[in-house]
């Protein structure tokens, strides 16, 4: 096994117990909040359900990560030890990374469908067999969430690359329905 980083490494394109997205081109430029979702076990090694059948591991479908959300090996710790006392903890290392094997294998034996079992489905299967939070009903939509309430961008340059398409589009859009009034 790889050596063990313990903070999020961009460079590397590493990120322990974190959550990754990356835009998918053409739909995140008509819908800003849809794009393509892993995670990411204590290795930082990213996870994603890229399509049918298919869990990459360290290549995501669409690219490297632009935005994450890092949930800290404390707190994560803490978490497992003081609120699941009767959860059979090994190690919250452990609990995180099993329930994100355990999700790949699951996956694996699954067809990639865009609106309903998709690649956030893999995240928040793997959130429920860890109880992340305490919950065990994560879903697409709760951890898009998540993501999106609580992350963070890579860098000012991935912002940018994340919204500049949408806002170009919105851009287009506004024209022409301002020529479009204009003319009528």
């Amino acid at each position: 096994m790889e050596n063990r980083i313990e903070s999020v490494t961009p460079l590397l394109h590493r990120f322990p117990y974190s959550i990754v997205w990356t835009p998918i081109p053409l739909l995140t430029w008509f819908f800003p909040f849809i794009g393509h979702m892993g995670i990411a076990n204590s290795y930082g090694v990213i996870y994603d359900f890229a399509g049918p059948y298919t869990i990459g591991e360290d290549q995501m479908a669409f690219g490297w990560p632009t935005m994450y959300v890092s949930r800290q090996y404390s707190l994560i710790f803490n978490f497992l030890r003081y609120y699941q006392p009767h959860a059979k903890l090994i190690g919250s290392r452990e609990v995180w990374d099993n329930a994100i094997s355990e999700a790949n294998e699951v996956y694996k034996g699954r067809v990639h469908n865009l609106f309903c079992d998709n690649c956030h489905s893999h995240v928040a299967y793997a959130f429920n067999k860890m109880r992340f939070q305490d919950k065990g009903n994560w879903n697409m939509f709760s951890v898009t969430a998540l993501l999106f309430f609580h992350g963070k961008y890579v860098s000012k340059r991935h912002c940018f690359s994340s919204w500049f398409p949408f806002i170009l589009v919105l851009c287009v859009i506004l024209a022409i329905i301002s020529i479009i009034l204009h003319i009528s």
